[in-house]
């Protein structure tokens, strides 16, 4: 149970609400910061402004799984008013305190880094992540059903990356009938696309595999989809980014060609909130548990 433990959980979108619901449970002490249009009631949680918040008596800070902008700003689904986390916010929290992310951002990082205090980006925990690629990869089956007129099925399907989302991304189309190839750097990662009996080539080379492809689907946060590389692909290619914000492709150039790019960074909390949630919150439950038994350890 985390009694009395003061959390503030700032912005977010549909995902936040299992947190909230989980921690609630838990009789944590939450304020809701960003969720002034949210119906909803939840016992113990109070929905206030980032400038009401005693960040004095925060044990732990909750943000979403976009973390922040480069400008400090916060995503907030339930609310019109932008929600900026400062470096003096954080300074003013007991040094004790955690900040939670999804993912960071050299913003983030430097502000918590200042401010002496703990950063835990979870998304960097292979457990959060392989869970989380499995509303990936159903919301990318989803857009390219919605955004193609053929099938997935002997379609030429090309992935980069085969990390985490990018392994059940390639699994899962091979899986419909596509026909995959992935592009890596790593011998380990050849080994195991062979593995999986798919076609592996080198990122490398890029361009020199794209040009019967039919949809492209990018894992790496880099830019990586140049406008070198998509103007050698057929006109009719999807290419669906995965990528955070602001993603690996050459969004401008895919817009002049004529070339359809979508970027959908937030996929499992646009098609399955509720699951994604989930794996957040109980991920969240058992950090925010260990922090609150380490405190009371320490005071006894």
């Amino acid at each position: 149970m985390l009694t009395d433990m003061q959390i503030a959980v700032i912005g977010g979108d549909a995902r936040q609400l299992e947190i909230i619901r989980k921690l609630t449970e838990l009789d944590a002490k939450l304020s809701l910061i960003g969720f002034e249009q949210l119906d909803h009631a939840f016992t113990g949680a109070a929905k206030v402004k980032i400038s009401e918040v005693d960040f004095s008596h925060i044990d732990s800070l909750i943000l979403p799984v976009s973390g922040t902008s480069l400008e400090g700003q916060v995503d907030t689904v339930f609310s019109n008013e932008k929600v900026f986390l400062l470096e003096e916010l954080i300074a003013q929290t007991p040094s004790h305190c955690v900040v939670y992310t999804g993912i960071s951002n050299p913003y983030l990082n430097g502000i918590v880094e200042r401010s002496n205090r703990r950063l835990v980006p979870i998304f960097n925990r292979d457990d959060v992540a392989i869970y989380n690629s499995i509303p990936t990869v159903e919301g990318t089956i989803m857009l390219a059903i919605q955004h193609t007129d053929f099938t997935i099925h002997g379609s030429n399907v090309m992935v980069l990356g085969l990390g985490r989302v990018g392994m059940s991304v390639a699994r899962t189309f091979a899986a419909l009938g596509a026909k995959v190839t992935v592009g890596a750097r790593k011998t380990e990662h050849f080994a195991r696309i062979t593995e999986m009996g798919l076609t592996p080539f080198h990122l490398d080379e890029l361009t020199n595999w794209v040009k019967d492809i039919d949809i492209c689907i990018n894992t790496i946060p880099h830019h990586i989809v140049t406008a070198a590389v998509i103007s050698k692909m057929p006109a009719h290619t999807l290419i669906i980014d995965l990528a955070s914000k602001p993603g690996g492709t050459d969004f401008r150039y895919a817009e002049k060609r004529g070339v359809k790019a979508l970027l959908a960074p937030s996929l499992p909390g646009i098609v399955a909130p509720k699951t994604a949630g989930n794996i957040i919150a109980n991920v969240l439950s058992q950090l925010l548990q260990g922090d609150f038994d380490r405190r009371k350890e320490s005071k006894a």
